[in-house]
C-alpha cells in the first residue's frame, strides 16, 4: 500500500521544488536580492513557508539551486538545438543567454554574494561550473576549433561582449544597438574562425 501512495507524494515532492526554483529566479530577477525573501518566493510559486523551507532549509540554498536549475534546463535546450545555419544566428543564441531573465537573477545572485560571505564560495563554484559549460557549448555552436591559437580566447571574448550587451540591457531596451553589434561580431568571427588556407 505504501508503494502505491508514494508515487503520487514524490511527485507533488518535485512540482513543488520546481515551482519554488522557477519562482526564486522570478522574484531574484523582478526585485533583487534584497526583496527576494523564501516568503516572496513561496507566496509567488503558491506554497507555504515551511514547505519552502523544507526543500530549502536556507536562502542561499535556494537562490543558488534556483540560477543552478534555471541554468541545467536552459543548458539542456541549447545541447538540443540543431547547429545553427549562420555564425549570426550561433552569436545570437550566445547573445540570448546574458539577456533574458536568468542573466538578471544570476546578476543579483553575484552582487549579494559580493556582499554575502555565506553565500560567496557557492556562487562562485556554480559560476565556474556555467562559465565552462557556455563556453563548451559556445565551441560547439560555432564550430570552432580549439586547437587553432587564438580560438579560445575569440570564443571568450565572444562570451564577455555578449555579458557586457546583458548588462547594457539591463537598464534600457538596447535591442537595436545590440542587433548591430551581433552582426558585426558575426562578421569578426568569420574571418577569426576561419581555417588558414594552406
Amino acid at each position: 500500500m505504501g508503494a502505491l501512495t508514494d508515487g503520487p507524494k514524490q511527485d507533488r515532492s518535485r512540482v513543488t521544488r520546481r515551482r519554488l526554483l522557477e519562482s526564486a529566479v522570478t522574484c531574484l530577477a523582478e526585485h533583487g536580492w534584497s526583496g527576494s525573501t523564501v516568503t516572496v518566493v513561496a507566496e509567488h510559486a503558491g506554497v507555504s513557508r515551511g514547505a519552502a523551507q523544507h526543500h530549502f532549509p536556507t536562502r542561499e540554498d535556494l537562490f543558488t539551486a534556483a540560477v543552478e536549475y534555471v541554468a541545467e534546463e536552459r543548458s539542456a535546450i541549447l545541447r538540443d538545438l540543431p547547429s545553427p545555419a549562420t555564425t549570426r544566428a550561433a552569436v545570437e543564441t550566445v547573445v540570448g543567454l546574458y539577456t533574458g531573465p536568468l542573466f538578471r537573477a544570476a546578476l543579483q545572485l553575484w552582487v549579494a554574494a559580493s556582499n554575502e560571505p555565506q553565500l560567496g564560495p557557492r556562487v562562485t563554484a556554480l559560476e565556474a561550473r556555467i562559465g565552462r559549460e557556455t563556453h563548451r557549448m559556445a565551441v560547439q555552436l560555432l564550430g570552432a576549433d580549439e586547437n587553432v591559437p587564438g580560438v579560445r580566447e575569440t570564443v571568450q571574448g565572444l562570451l564577455d561582449m555578449a555579458r557586457g550587451l546583458g548588462l547594457a540591457n539591463l537598464l534600457t531596451d538596447d535591442s537595436a544597438r545590440r542587433a548591430r553589434v551581433v552582426a558585426q561580431w558575426a562578421a569578426l568571427l568569420d574571418t577569426a574562425l576561419s581555417r588558414p588556407v594552406s
